[in-house]
């Protein structure tokens, strides 16, 4: 019989159950969401050695005290204190770096009433734990078909159950008040444990879940990110990007929360360009303004409105100095005076600083080759003819 290990990717473990019934449970580091790099690892403090992170389901975490007098590390599996009972997790940050958590949440160790760890867990800790995560799927499918039979408008994302199995998280979505009190009665004959509900958001459910976004990443809400701020088109129409629903949704159907990072930049970069109302006036007609290069302050114009075949790239400056001239009522002559010369795109391969165009300059050599020497061939047979 072979030892058959599965990887619990909303926990960051390995469960292996070994030939004499054994449980081994072991941290990977795989797929633990909401992970820090622990740039201070290996520097010794005193003020934070009692200090430990620990992980639950998907992206639960908290900070907690170390009490038992056991000398605990990273990856080690503890058994720590709940509102009621205990819960079981996984130490994921130890050492000064979780001072730089503690800031971020915005909490004071100073005043701050830590959880305790009471110890490491044992193999009948262990075994309550999987016992009672065994028990999360159908319990989620469970109080669906539940919530549907009382009519309520929730969606029920998650469930996540304590370490010892007498307690149940249940995470759930809802545009609107819910008034869940005959839920939680339901929920409480049919369990038969204690019942908590948490409100979240559609973006921190895509946390919950995880998945690869379109750049080929894990997805912010389950990489890194805790706080959600507001995103409006705005943002996007600020970028010049497409307000193709279809692209600017992630994931969660909501606009896609790096949206916002580049933002305050595109802002500051606009400021320095000047505003086109109107078309520019030439000697040879007017010019419309046709698309606009924010971050090189480059605005491309084009005599035909409806036709981006040929167009004038012109900088700030030099836009700013054609509208002066059209107040003034003078026109310039053509934009082909004031054309920008741009570089041509150069690409760099692999093996060295070549052109991905040498293939076609190859080709194009041969061809010279070749007519060349057909031409002398047939200046050879002329002289012979003659």
């Amino acid at each position: 019989m072979e030892n058959k290990k599965n990887y619990d990717c909303s926990r960051g473990c390995d469960v292996e159950r070994t030939q004499q019934g054994d449980l081994n449970v072991n941290y990977n580091t795989g797929c633990c969401k909401l992970n820090a790099f622990n740039w201070m690892e290996g520097i010794p403090s005193e003020n934070f050695k009692d200090l430990f992170e620990v992980r639950f389901k998907n992206t639960h975490k908290g900070i907690y005290r170390n009490e038992s007098g056991q000398l605990i590390k990273k990856g080690d599996l503890v058994v720590v204190e709940a509102a009621t009972g205990h819960d079981l997790g996984i130490v994921t940050l130890d050492g000064p770096i979780v001072m730089r958590q503690l800031a971020h949440k915005h909490i004071d160790p100073a005043t701050y009433e830590f959880r305790k760890i009471f110890r490491k867990a044992k193999i009948l800790d262990l075994e309550k734990w999987q016992e009672a995560i065994a028990r999360e799927h159908d319990t989620m499918i469970r109080s669906r078909q539940i919530a549907a039979r009382l009519g309520l408008e929730m969606k029920i994302g998650d469930v996540e159950f304590q370490g010892d199995g007498t307690k149940a998280i249940f995470y759930y979505i809802a545009d609107k008040r819910v008034d869940f009190r005959q839920l939680i009665k339901d929920f409480a004959e049919e369990f038969h444990i204690r019942i908590e509900m948490r409100q979240i958001g559609a973006r921190q459910e895509a946390g919950l879940i995880g998945g690869i976004g379109v750049c080929g990443m894990p997805l912010c809400c389950s990489r890194y990110m805790s706080d959600f701020q507001s995103i409006t088109t705005q943002a996007a129409r600020c970028q010049d990007l497409s307000l193709n629903p279809q692209k600017l949704a992630g994931q969660c159907s909501k606009l896609k929360c790096c949206i916002n990072y580049e933002a305050s930049v595109y802002v500051d970069a606009q400021k320095g360009l000047p505003t086109v109302r109107e078309p520019l006036e030439t000697k040879e007609g007017q010019a419309y303004l046709m698309k606009t290069d924010i971050l090189r302050g480059i605005m491309y114009f084009s005599y035909d409105p409806k036709s981006m075949a040929k167009l004038f790239p012109l900088s700030a400056q030099q836009v700013n100095e054609i509208l002066n001239a059209n107040r003034r009522g003078v026109k310039p002559d053509s934009l082909m005076e004031e054309d920008v010369e741009e570089k041509e795109t150069s690409f760099i391969s692999a093996v060295g600083d070549e052109s991905i165009s040498r293939f076609d300059e190859k080709k194009k050599r041969k061809h010279h080759k070749r007519s060349s020497k057909r031409g002398g061939n047939k200046g050879e047979k002329k002289n012979e003819s003659n």
